[in-house]
């Protein structure tokens, strides 16, 4: 045994006196380079979520936040993003972390319902309350709204971009709310083919789409206060009589909108070739001709205020317009859905607002040539709906267009059905205005109040 060690020590110390220097010199080396990483390990984790977190830093180097639509990302700059709205109180934002605070105490005890509605509050109170937005919506999640839920998560993130738990959610509940659009274009396209295959001498389809010429006209001017009835206003256009008891102001709304209607179908229809700033110029000089000649087909000239939203001043008019029809006429617009594209080019007019008035009945018009360009009927947007759209168009403005997609996808949906029921032999009725089959799970929520 000694002899063994004697010789162990031998062979050890003869091999350390050639190779020792070199070999602490090798472990030095690695230690000097492994000791700046002490410590490193959590920052490393932290920096490396996953993709969001890198997707966030990149966002972070560019002046731009981007939204998503269905199929395609419109840019905003971050100061047109968010509305314009009052910062709340000190004791608001208590109010609203308090509730937060309940909500998420509820939810440990399992009393959801409880918790949804406390979160309901604290939005209410603070509608920008990112930590509300993300646990309302994580129990959204929970209970099978995955669409509410990833619009919560997307007004998280325009808020404050860079947020770890919105970032994460988002990546998980995207690709569930896209397959639910895309499935309800689906359905839409399956109904245009119906109506396609339609002869188009039917009698039947001839009468209602007749009817749906006059109910555009009422609807449109309805949901901007004109109490002109169904039948006043069918009168008014066939006759050319004034109703009695009605301003003439009204009359003369519901007779611009048919000048408008009629240019559309007569002229930019049957023409070749893109959209331009002028013919978006001469449906307005149609659609407010008649009210007030003067600003008819004009951009305005002074500052206007829409709620919340501030349009771009008048000397930017000219530069938004051009923007605007370059994308109308784009290869990426041109490739999205028709529904989505006219939605959008709707949305892009109103978020512009370039005229005094008549702004929405021009949008709606310009949604309504792009759908018939694309061989889809036009649609209406009822004055019942006026709350729903309005509130949709506010969320475009908050940061998602997409509600605003889907509530136009909606109308359309029942616009194709009123066709194909009007030409069906044995009708049994409209399905309602909630009727979301690309959907079925999907549950209506409470709204959150801005």
């Amino acid at each position: 045994m000694m002899t063994a060690t004697k010789v162990w020590r031998y062979t050890s110390g003869c091999v350390l006196g050639g190779w020792g220097p070199l070999l602490c010199v090798l472990l030095g080396s690695l230690v000097a380079l492994l000791m700046p990483l002490v410590g490193v390990e959590d920052e490393c984790c932290a920096a490396l979520k996953g993709i969001a977190q890198i997707r966030c830093q990149i966002w972070g180097s560019s002046p731009k936040t981007t939204v998503q639509s269905t199929s395609l990302t419109v840019q905003f700059t971050a100061l047109d993003l968010l509305p314009h709205r009052a910062k709340p109180s000190k004791e608001v934002e208590q109010e609203a972390r308090a509730a937060l605070q309940q909500a998420l105490e509820m939810k440990k005890q399992g009393k959801r319902e409880k918790a949804h509605k406390l979160l309901v509050h604290a939005l209410n109170m603070n509608a920008d309350f990112v930590d509300a937005l993300t646990e309302l919506g994580a129990i959204l999640e929970e209970e099978r709204d995955v669409v509410q839920a990833d619009h919560l998560y997307t007004k998280a993130l325009a808020i404050s971009p860079c947020n770890e738990r919105a970032l994460v959610s988002r990546d998980r509940t995207l690709p569930l709310v896209e397959e639910i659009d895309q499935r309800h274009f689906g359905i839409i396209d399956s109904k245009v083919r119906r109506l396609m295959s339609i002869p188009k001498g039917n009698s039947a389809l001839r009468r209602v789409m007749e009817e749906t010429y006059y109910h555009h006209i009422y609807h449109t001017v309805a949901i901007e206060g004109n109490t002109l009835t169904l039948s006043e206003i069918r009168h008014i256009i066939e006759t050319r009589y004034a109703v009695p008891g009605k301003s003439l102001q009204e009359q003369n709304e519901a007779i611009g909108v048919d000048a408008a209607m009629k240019y559309i179908n007569t002229t930019l229809l049957s023409r070749a070739g893109a959209i331009a700033v002028s013919d978006i110029l001469e449906i307005h000089r149609r659609v407010l001709g008649y009210v007030d000649p003067v600003e008819g087909g004009r951009l305005r000239t002074s500052q206007v205020f829409v709620g919340h939203h501030i349009p771009p001043h008048p000397r930017d008019l000219d530069r938004h317009m051009q923007e605007l029809v370059q994308w109308l006429n784009s290869e990426e617009a041109l490739q999205l859905h028709p529904v989505e594209y006219a939605a959008l080019a709707h949305y892009k007019l109103v978020y512009v607002h370039p005229f005094v008035d008549g702004n929405g009945r021009t949008s709606r018009l310009l949604m309504n040539l792009v759908l018939m360009q694309a061989r889809y009927p036009p649609i209406t947007i009822r004055k019942e709906q006026r709350a729903e759209y309005y509130a949709a168009l506010d969320m475009a403005n908050e940061g998602d267009v997409r509600p605003f997609i889907r509530f136009i996808a909606k109308c359309t949906e029942i616009t194709l059905d009123t066709l194909l029921i009007a030409t069906t032999e044995h009708a049994v009725g409209l399905p309602g205005a909630g009727h979301h089959p690309a959907c079925p799970d999907c549950k209506q929520t409470i709204p959150v109040r801005n």
